[in-house]
């Protein structure tokens, strides 16, 4: 077996910072686990897998594929950043002829759109709902300690638990804080929660670019301690902080130590735009 790959970081014009994602081409599905195993091999955050609807189709013309994301423990219903990387992968690399490429998924049917200074990923948009603290008081102990909370929610569709932090922080104190993540999943058990979400309040602008808001996104459940930059965390920030500031328009940054910037547009269809830039850093073939 020998299958076009890729690396591709994702969310940043510059190589080795983002989110790093492999791309696999396949032309025809693989045996169950071996998207697993590749995944596994790969072990990057996400390995995604795009896939020829029909036999007639090339990677070149065609403009509909299928797209699988696995990370190295289990398959997942929603990764943006290696959409994002699969669409860097078809436009930069593979030349894809189309201005707009539609991905069959386990979440719907999604949409990337290239532009002049990136890629925009059309994304479903997840609302959230206030949380008990008493529920999820062990957790989020567990994993900031005393670090003062200012607000907590919740998205069901997603299993996302966002926790805002309080608004005396400064983006450096995000960037710098110990999360313990080794054992969330013991605490967490029942399957409600499957990634957390640590956000703060954007600062203005001065010598500094100014976000809306920053964030770190934690899944150990699926094992990731601490994904680099998630567009699929984005799709509840956005959500949340669009109510919380009053605003359809954002910039954020993931203040992971890579770091990445995505550009935030909630669509009147109940949609969220999604634009990042990414870099394809590594191609060769897959042989097994």
């Amino acid at each position: 077996m020998k299958l076009p790959i890729f690396i591709a970081d994702a969310f940043t014009a510059r190589a080795f910072r983002g989110n790093p994602a492999a791309v696999c081409l396949l032309d025809n599905e693989l045996e169950n686990d071996t998207y697993q195993n590749i995944a596994k091999e790969m072990n990057l955050s996400e390995t995604a897998f795009v896939q020829k609807l029909n036999p007639t189709d090339n990677f070149t013309q065609s403009s509909c594929f299928g797209l699988r994301w696995f990370t190295p423990a289990s398959e997942v219903p929603l990764c943006g950043h290696a959409t994002l990387a699969s669409a860097a992968v078809l436009f930069y690399k593979i030349k894809n002829m189309n201005s707009t490429l539609t991905f069959n998924t386990l979440s719907g049917e999604l949409k990337a759109r290239r532009t002049e200074d990136g890629i925009i990923l059309d994304l479903p948009l997840y609302p959230t709902y206030p949380q008990d603290v008493c529920e999820v008081e062990t957790l989020i102990k567990t994993a900031i300690g005393d670090t003062l909370v200012q607000d907590i929610h919740y998205s069901p569709d997603t299993h996302k638990l966002l926790v805002r932090l309080s608004d005396s922080y400064k983006r450096s104190f995000l960037e710098t804080l110990k999360v313990n993540t080794q054992n969330l999943p013991q605490i967490e058990d029942t399957g409600k929660v499957r990634g957390l979400i640590l956000t703060l309040k954007g600062e203005p602008g001065g010598q500094t670019q100014a976000f809306d808001f920053y964030s770190r996104y934690f899944a150990p459940w699926v094992g990731l301690a601490e994904d680099p930059v998630t567009g699929s965390a984005h799709t509840v920030l956005s959500s949340y902080w669009s109510q919380q500031l009053g605003k359809k328009e954002m910039r954020a940054f993931q203040c992971s130590c890579r770091g990445g910037e995505l550009g935030i547009s909630l669509r009147p269809d109940g949609r969220v735009d999604v634009k990042g830039a990414a870099t394809v850093v590594l191609e060769g073939t897959l042989m097994a």
